[in-house]
């Protein structure tokens, strides 16, 4: 009988890890524009927003940012068991994949299903306890990143689709904050969609045959695995130029510089390890690499904003 630790790994609850933490980044700046992140604390926050006054008790923001952890968990645990739900016969017949719950029986496809639907409904009911914008956008949001579990039966841009699902994450998060569009969280986001895209395209490497065979859409299936890293390495290159203009743009100081550092030197390792004919270390590249690449940046990025506001 399937139990929670089942469900966690239906939804490799672990690989939050990747789109969280720009969440985190999304929802600190969006704190930020109303006032100095100390002032949240101290008590003696600035309005800088044109319009209603701006709570500034703790337990306001505190209660606002459990609600983005909600969102982030029940939309990523959607799309997860909706792929796993959608994706379940394909699974069963790849070796690497047939210990997947469905196929290995532990979860039936229906609770799977259903499990998808109950995340669903979850996220579309916090975003409305978050804001307005939030919970008219929600519809939109759930169906980006469900539309991606279709696409590799298509076309083989799956991993930019992706991209922009994981992408949703910091614009997201500031517009629970803020209640309204900038163009800061958007170079974050943008730097998600070819950070993830690129790092997709390495994992997706190990199923290059199986997709031939069983007619799906990847770029190293449709177009090689040399040039499919080449492809990678061009992603991660505008990956990097989106972090280095937010870096410009947000006029940010000596912490997030570290942080690009320790970003770019992240995706320059998991190219240096993974080769066309090497696959072994795709998992280092794909788990370690880019954890230490999303966490460590995001929290010297977060700790930037602080210092500023000091």
């Amino acid at each position: 009988m399937a139990n929670t630790k089942h469900y966690l790994s239906l939804i490799k609850f672990s690989h939050t890890i990747f789109a969280m933490p720009f969440a985190l980044i999304g929802f600190f700046l969006g704190l930020n524009y109303f006032f100095p992140l100390s002032g949240v604390f101290n008590g003696n926050a600035t309005n800088v927003y044109v319009g209603d006054a701006v709570p500034t008790q703790v337990s306001y923001w505190l209660l606002k940012f459990l609600l983005v952890l909600l969102c982030m968990i029940f939309a990523r645990s959607a799309a997860m068991a909706f792929n796993r739900f959608l994706d379940r016969k394909f699974d069963a017949l790849n070796p690497r994949t047939a210990v997947r719950e469905i196929p290995a029986g532990i979860i039936s496809h229906n609770n799977a299903l259903m499990f998808t639907i109950v995340s669903c409904a979850l996220f579309i009911t916090t975003t409305y306890f978050i804001n307005s914008i939030c919970f008219y956008l929600s519809p939109v949001a759930l169906f980006v990143i469900l539309f991606y579990s279709f696409t590799k039966r298509f076309t083989a841009l799956c991993h930019l689709v992706l991209g922009i699902g994981l992408s949703l994450a910091p614009i997201g998060a500031y517009l629970a904050v803020t209640g309204h569009f900038d163009w800061l969280p958007l170079f974050f986001s943008f730097a998600v969609i070819f950070w993830v895209s690129g790092f997709d395209i390495i994992y997706a490497l190990q199923d290059t045959e199986f997709d031939k065979a069983h007619h799906l859409f990847s770029i190293p299936s449709v177009l090689g695995k040399k040039t499919a890293l080449h492809i990678s390495e061009l992603f991660h290159l505008l990956s990097a130029t989106a972090v280095i203009w937010a870096g410009f743009n947000g006029e940010f100081g000596y912490f997030y510089w570290a942080g690009i550092v320790v970003f770019i030197g992240m995706l320059l390792y998991q190219h240096a390890i993974v080769k066309p004919t090497d696959l072994r270390r795709v998992n280092l590249a794909f788990m370690t690499a880019n954890g230490i690449a999303s966490v460590v940046f995001s929290l010297l990025v977060i700790a930037d904003l602080f210092l500023k506001s000091t």
